[in-house]
């Protein structure tokens, strides 16, 4: 009985320093995690403080960018008319078709999809 007791007791404290191990090599793990963490915070706070630089300008950027896709239509319609004036070809198609023809697409076949031409 006194050989049962004293390896149940071997056993647990086995365990315990299992665990007490274990925790250790956590705890150093995250240690080092927290000290990546604090260097990336100067980063952050730089890359934080050169876009709030970089902002308006973006937003400036982006009227600027609305303004002219607004007016590719527009624009897209004197080039039409420009070509149509300065083509030989009285007949023009609607939509302009490369020289080398159509480009026909093989994942339509793969999906069943026969397009009308």
């Amino acid at each position: 009985m006194t050989t049962l007791v004293v390896l149940t007791v071997v056993v647990i404290a086995a365990l315990i320093a299992g665990l007490a191990f274990y925790l250790f090599w956590v705890g150093s793990l995250l240690g080092r995690i927290a000290t990546n963490l604090e260097a990336c915070e100067d980063s952050v706070r730089q890359i934080n403080a050169d876009a709030a630089l970089i902002g308006p300008g973006v937003e400036h950027i982006n009227r600027s960018g609305g303004t002219v896709a607004g007016a590719l239509p527009l624009l897209y319609g004197f080039a039409e008319k420009i070509v149509v004036k300065a083509s030989p070809n009285v007949e023009r198609p609607k939509v302009a078709v490369p020289a080398s023809g159509r480009r026909r697409s093989r994942l339509h076949e793969a999906v069943g999809f026969a397009p009308v031409d």
